[in-house]
């Protein structure tokens, strides 16, 4: 089956890409499996170098790279900027930190000399989705090869355009042949390439049904894999907050890249005390924005990344207007051509709900109505889901009390939930499990490895 890349603003198809047969699969994993112990011999100023290289190729090509995001998969283009620029810094970050890092540990024993080395487990499989594009990889990628690791990517079949740019984003910055490629690969043949015996391991970044396959696969397989999932984070604001400043802050944490991420705000938890002006405010600072071309710096609105997921986010919205919740703003979808649909706040929510307990992948901003604090974190805690959350208040000692309460790998007070490569990030329950970015991020890809010396 051919991977399309088709613009979500207009509908048109850009390209089509053919999907590779067998023997092309078993030649580029053959040559990176070559290449990996050369690259691994390699010291990490060596491998910094070529990381910096990137870095500056990232920000040569900075408006090349984000127009082709933006046509790709339909996020604003100042956003498609910001993701480019973003991994020119994770790319100079592990640079700049992996050595430290990685570097070898004595540790006192009944030896004479015994240490820890980290050592790389060889080639590293990245399946990666469409939301970021370019960053998704390179979060994964950088501290992958900056331990010595070979990488082979899989990325999701409706950006192939974006894929082979990073394939050849790295071919510029001088790294050896085939440390890095691009599979041409439909998900039917992820599989076969997770069992092959040149594959060391995997990381996924996806639904936590994909999540699921891949892990059943690699644990069969006995191969090491780390799983970023999906999430349904809550946005908890108390009954002491600035109102006025958490509903602008809300309007970007549910609408960035148009709500298509997994740490996107998406169950807005408010004290009775507050609730109706914050709706209110959120419903006013939705109903300013215009749809339009994304690549225009006045549009607000921009296309989902399909047609499909645009249909199952409304359906999911249909039920749970079914289900009792009400439509405050939005719901429709918005003109003729392209994947757009109207930013929607829906009401009133509660568990049971499909606002509630799927996670909403798009526009949706999910209200949520509580009397105290303890009631919050219950309610904040009642999914299936772990990832990210934040506490909205003028008192930092008790948002930390409840942040510290939150079941996620990140939560974040006063703060819009984002990934960032000093601190590490992943989830718990079914976000996944692992940890990308930060130290705990490059070492989830090693041989921990003992040396005992008498």
């Amino acid at each position: 089956m051919p991977m399309l890349s088709i613009n979500p603003a207009t509908g048109q198809t850009l390209h089509t890409f053919p999907t590779w047969p067998a023997s092309e699969i078993d030649t580029a994993l053959s040559q990176v499996e070559s290449a990996q112990t050369d690259w691994a011999a390699f010291g990490f100023e060596q491998r910094a170098g070529f990381m910096r290289n990137l870095a500056q190729i990232f920000r040569q090509r900075s408006e090349e790279y984000a127009h082709l995001i933006t046509e790709e998969m339909g996020k604003l283009l100042r956003e498609a900027r910001a993701e480019v620029e973003k991994c020119a810094f994770g790319c100079e970050y592990y640079a700049d930190h992996a050595q430290a890092y990685l570097r070898d540990e004595v540790i006192a024993s009944d030896a004479s000399r015994s240490l820890v080395v980290y050592q790389p487990l060889g080639t590293v499989l990245c399946i990666m989705p469409w939301n970021f594009p370019f960053w998704q990889l390179i979060r994964a990628a950088a501290p992958a090869m900056m331990a010595g690791n070979t990488v082979v990517l899989k990325h999701a079949s409706n950006v192939p355009r974006c894929a082979l740019a990073l394939e050849e984003a790295f071919q510029q910055a001088g790294f050896p042949a085939n440390t890095f490629r691009t599979l041409m690969i439909s998900a039917a043949q992820v599989e076969t390439v997770i069992a092959d015996r040149r594959i060391a391991a995997v990381t996924l970044t996806g639904s936590s049904a994909a999540g699921r396959k891949v892990a059943a696969i690699a644990g069969q397989h006995l191969k090491k894999c780390v799983l970023e999932l999906g999430g349904s984070d809550p946005f908890i604001v108390l009954d002491d907050a600035d109102i006025e400043a958490t509903a602008k802050q809300a309007l970007a944490a549910r609408l960035q890249n148009m709500g298509q991420s997994c740490i996107a705000a998406k169950r807005f938890i408010l004290s009775d005390a507050i609730a109706d002006s914050f709706v209110g405010q959120l419903k006013t600072l939705i109903e300013q924005l215009q749809s339009g071309d994304p690549k225009d710096d006045a549009t607000g609105i921009a296309p989902m990344a399909r047609e499909d997921l645009r249909a199952e986010l409304h359906a999911q919205v249909e039920r749970s207007l079914a289900a009792g919740a009400q439509r405050v703003t939005g719901g429709a979808f918005i003109g003729t051509q392209g994947a757009y649909y109207a930013p929607t706040i829906l009401d009133h929510v509660r568990p049971g709900m499909a606002a509630f307990d799927e996670e909403l992948f798009g526009p949706v901003a999910a209200i949520v109505r509580v009397n105290n604090d303890e009631e919050a974190i219950r309610l904040a805690n009642r999914t299936h889901f772990g990832l990210g959350g934040s506490v909205w208040t003028r008192d930092s000692a008790r948002g930390e009390a409840l942040a510290r309460q939150i079941h996620a790998g990140c939560t974040f007070v006063n703060g819009i939930v984002k990934s960032d490569p000093r601190l590490p990030f992943g989830g718990v329950k079914e976000s996944g499990y692992g940890r990308e970015l930060s130290y705990h991020g490059i070492r989830e890809f090693v041989n921990i490895k003992t040396i005992w010396i008498k």
